[in-house]
């Protein structure tokens, strides 16, 4: 993430935000110098380095550039409000001291920020239902075992108890076969 502008890199980022086009070094040089005196290579200077920083992109006409923000002001100040916040030690008490700053305007903006930012969010899901323990030892049902499942038809050859293309009695055979004897009242459930 970009770090902290300057002064004189933030006053030229405002001409970028301001005009909002690509500008030269001589359109945001002609601006400043109405409120100070400054060099040409002084404003190119700054404008290479928040090219570097990534504020600005910037492309080639003729021997000069041409300079465009990459992101709104909007951004460049979550940004800043971003790394100050994650640079506390105490965020929580970063944040209420940040608060009490803010003037009840600000407050309210905050709040109608908070209410959009909550209104884009998923959902919570509901909580899963408690299970209910089993008291007495069941086998697992097809749900469970998923290659034990019973199809929704059954017809010859559809049942996987029921092989197609078996001779008659070979079927019931097959079935006596992969029958898991279960325990009864009086075994030890070996």
């Amino acid at each position: 993430m970009p770090r902290r502008l300057g002064d004189l890199e933030d006053a030229v980022m405002t001409r970028v935000w301001e005009w909002n086009r690509p500008v030269t070094v001589r359109e945001v040089l002609e601006d400043l110098q109405k409120e100070r005196s400054i060099a040409y290579t002084t404003v190119m200077t700054v404008l290479d380095n928040l090219h570097q920083k990534g504020w600005v992109r910037r492309e080639a006409e003729g021997r000069a550039y041409r300079y465009e923000a990459v992101s709104t002001r909007a951004a460049y100040s979550a940004a800043l409000m971003n790394e100050a916040w994650s640079a506390s030690d105490n965020p929580a008490a970063a944040l209420v001291a940040f608060f009490g700053m803010m003037s009840p305007e600000q407050r309210h903006a905050l709040r109608d920020a908070v209410r959009m930012v909550q209104a884009d969010e998923p959902a919570e899901p509901a909580p899963a239902p408690p299970q209910e323990a089993r008291t007495e030892r069941e086998p697992p049902g097809p749900a469970e075992r998923p290659d034990r499942a019973e199809p929704a038809a059954e017809g010859p050859g559809e049942h996987p108890r029921e092989p197609a293309g078996l001779p008659d009695g070979a079927e019931a055979r097959e079935a006596d076969a992969q029958e898991v004897p279960r325990a009864g009242p009086g075994d030890s459930g070996r």
